[in-house]
């Protein structure tokens, strides 16, 4: 086995296990607000943000887990963060949806990202950098209006974006089926937007896929779309999922990119990465358990 996948393997159980730990302790009253986990969609952050280029932007939504682990954030970090404390990515201020590290941008609200995806495409290429904007989004974005001047946007102007959609084919608890009419990649194509359409959970495939296509941005400094079919295991936020438990199951025996990679591995892989990770993430929880809460001050009048 390459250590490719041995590293991606490990990144993947890494974002599981956070995401795990975190639906598993909002139920101690440790976390406010709502989180939303991207359990079973860790093939789509792992196999798309390994292959950016160092000085690349993401722009990201309300499931923003995962993409941040995948880019390297630190998980004390963000155990932090949802927490409320001060050691965490944006001082315990932004929460699970509202973060900022390096390149890295998250924001709750939906459509909305996708045009301040396409205006920061559009000074990349102003610069003359050899860089590109990437924005993830699901299959639920496509009700808003917003998203459809953004895409007209940068198909007008020619700009560097890379636009991923994991479509786990339930928007909260809504089937695609009952909201969008057509397919995903003829509404890209209407606007002179080539798309890629993949049906895996499989890092490999989704790795192969996002080399050609970051390729396809960076030299022709034009939009590109990544559609990824995949599937979401844990409920919108944290407790409102309506999809049976047979369903579930079914979902995760045909489309766990953990299993997926886990029968190409060596049993006794997958136990030392195992072991690893999870020791990182209880030492992770735990120190930010720890840490000091966030202070907030009052502006005067």
């Amino acid at each position: 086995m390459t250590d490719q996948e041995l590293n991606y393997y490990g990144a993947m159980l890494r974002i599981r296990r956070f995401e795990e730990t975190i639906l598993e302790q909002f139920k101690r009253g440790l976390f406010s607000g709502t989180t939303h986990t991207s359990m079973g969609q860790e093939a789509n952050a792992v196999g798309v943000i390994s292959q950016m280029l160092p000085d690349n932007v993401i722009v990201t939504n309300h499931r923003c887990h995962g993409h941040f682990l995948a880019y390297g954030g630190d998980m004390r970090a963000l155990f932090a963060e949802l927490m409320g404390r001060s050691t965490g990515i944006c001082a315990g201020r932004g929460g699970s949806q509202h973060i900022h590290w390096r390149n890295l941008y998250s924001n709750g609200v939906q459509g909305g990202i996708v045009p301040i995806a396409v205006g920061m495409a559009l000074a990349e290429k102003r610069k003359h950098k050899d860089t590109s904007v990437t924005v993830f989004i699901g299959d639920g974005t496509f009700g808003e209006g917003a998203i459809y001047e953004g895409f007209n946007m940068a198909s007008l102007w020619q700009v560097p974006l890379l636009v991923v959609v994991e479509n786990n084919h339930i928007a909260q608890t809504t089937p695609s089926s009952l909201a969008i009419a057509g397919n995903l990649t003829a509404r890209f194509e209407s606007f002179g937007i080539p798309a890629v359409e993949l049906d895996t959970s499989d890092v490999m495939e989704i790795t192969n896929q996002a080399i050609q296509i970051y390729a396809e941005v960076h030299e022709h400094v034009s939009p590109r779309a990544l559609i990824i079919n995949t599937a979401r295991f844990g409920p919108h936020s944290k407790g409102d999922d309506t999809r049976s438990i047979d369903e579930l199951e079914q979902m995760k025996e045909k489309r766990d990119p953990l299993r997926i990679s886990e029968n190409r591995l060596l049993a006794s892989e997958v136990r030392q990465i195992t072991e690893e990770v999870e020791a990182e993430v209880n030492l992770a929880f735990e120190t930010a358990l720890a840490d000091p809460p966030a202070q907030f001050v009052e502006e005067s009048a």
